[in-house]
């Protein structure tokens, strides 16, 4: 009778035309939340190659304009970093990494006895690191013969070649750093190879795998990744990270957590520790390049919620490298004027469903409790000790952070008793596959696991009962 009297109203035409209007907004509307679900899990459109060219002057790699002014100004204001790092180049220390070091102190300085000592450097036969050649030919330009510039654009361009194959990130970069310093010196195809790396190397092959997590980035190879975000963006404007953006948006906090609670003191300054599975003590080294990385997250995109989280765990003068490896990087990175946010309003769990990885601490003191879970491996650190959880052997659950961890086996049941709500993950699934959630007085619940087996569940508040895990016969 309702729809009689509407009719009878405004017109038989009016409302039709009403209703289609509605129907038409409701469809977008269930037509865009869709696409957008697909998305998430399913990979990009293909896209038309871009056309990338390098046309921004020497230095290119690493210094653009803006930090290499902060970078001077730091010397001018005798900063601590800058301090550090002249005491050990002007004392002659030994230096890891001689041509970074002095070709950037020749940046920043303008001393030139240093760059000709970096250029000198590079033509020894005995150089063969790829990234330090092309940071020195790239930062020492103004000072190169014309034999000199002859030789290394002959020794980079061989090096680059060599590297053609190339697949880790490590090597990638080194190539990549180096064409874009041959640009305009080496062979005349120097851009259609890094358009080359861009578009199939990343866009076909590296990037797809972050976003579904068939391929992990190794945490060690953090720096090196974003060296070259930095490197090509700096040179071409183009931004690597929009090929896997929620891969990234997650790394700044999984990053965070995946540090161990206890510090490392070590004779130059304190450490951070990043995960290993190794024995024995940390590889300083890395820890080093760990935190080198997270500085340079933070440098590409200063303006991000979650890098500022990450900057707030940085800036401490403990954990300033001072040492002969550590001090190019931490001067090179480093911006202490930078605002943070504190990372204590970060959550003490951290779901990386990019990468199928799991970090959570029970608090942020150093002496907190710790689990780490990625590629099907387990790891506690609990009371000064570190050790390994066998998977397939089905330890006891962990509660950790307000969160519970169960190892699946066979006749699984989760026990979900909160008052408040929380978190319950399962590890040891497979990876990206359907498992039904069965619950009493429940219905039947199907969910998906992540590139890692992990299937997170949230769990409301005030809920008191068992959830029963099996794969999807489906």
């Amino acid at each position: 009778m309702r729809v009689i009297r509407t009719l009878r109203c405004v017109g038989v035409t009016q409302c039709v035309q009403d209703l289609m209007t509605r129907l038409i907004r409701l469809t977008i509307i269930v037509f865009t939340s869709l696409l957008a679900v697909s998305q998430e899990n399913q990979p990009v459109e293909k896209l038309p190659e871009e056309d990338i060219s390098v046309s921004t002057d020497h230095p290119r790699l690493l210094l653009p304009p803006r930090r290499l002014r902060l970078l001077q100004r730091e010397r001018e204001r005798d900063s601590p970093r800058f301090r550090q790092l002249e005491t050990l180049i002007a004392g002659k220390a030994q230096m890891p990494e001689p041509g970074f070091a002095w070709a950037l102190y020749y940046q920043v300085s303008g001393a030139k006895d240093f760059g000709i000592q970096a250029v000198k450097w590079a033509l020894d036969p005995k150089s063969t690191d790829l990234r330090q050649l092309a940071l020195v030919f790239d930062w020492c330009q103004p000072i190169l013969t014309e034999a000199q510039s002859k030789a290394l654009v002959d020794k980079l361009t061989r090096g680059a070649a060599a590297l053609e194959k190339a697949q880790s990130i490590p090597q990638v970069r080194d190539r990549m750093l180096t064409l874009i310093a041959l640009v305009g010196h080496g062979p005349k195809n120097t851009e259609d190879q890094i358009k080359q790396l861009v578009n199939v190397w990343w866009r076909k092959e590296i990037a797809p795998s972050l976003r579904t997590g068939t391929k992990e980035a190794p945490r060690q190879d953090s720096y090196a990744m974003f060296e070259m975000l930095h490197a090509l963006r700096d040179s071409t404007n183009v931004d690597l990270r929009d090929d896997a953006a929620r891969y990234f948006k997650e790394l700044p906090a999984y990053h965070i957590l995946s540090y161990y609670p206890p510090i490392f003191p070590a004779a130059e300054n304190e450490y951070r520790i990043p995960f290993y599975t190794s024995d024995g003590e940390p590889d300083l080294k890395i820890a080093a390049l760990s935190r080198a990385g997270d500085l340079a997250m933070v440098a590409y995109d200063t303006n991000a919620q979650e890098n500022q989280f990450v900057q707030s765990w940085l800036i401490h003068d403990r954990f300033m490298m001072r040492g002969t490896f550590g001090i190019t990087y931490e001067f090179l990175w480093a911006n202490p004027y930078q605002p943070g946010l504190s990372y204590y309003h970060l959550p003490l769990f951290m779901h990386h469903s990019a990468s199928g990885k799991l970090a959570l601490r029970s608090s942020w003191d150093d002496d907190a409790a710790w689990f780490h879970f990625s590629n099907n491996q387990a790891q506690m650190f609990e009371n000064g000790e570190r050790k390994d959880l066998k998977i397939g052997a089905a330890p006891k659950p962990v509660e950790i952070a307000g969160a519970m961890i169960y190892f699946y086996h066979d006749g699984l049941k989760l026990e979900a008793d909160t008052e408040t709500g929380g978190m319950i993950y399962v590890l040891g699934l497979k990876p990206n596959a359907d498992y039904d959630l069965e619950a009493d007085d429940r219905e039947l619940e199907e969910k998906k696991t992540d590139a890692g087996g992990i299937l997170p569940l949230k769990i409301g508040p005030k809920s008191k009962y068992e959830i029963r895990v099996r794969p999807s016969p489906r």
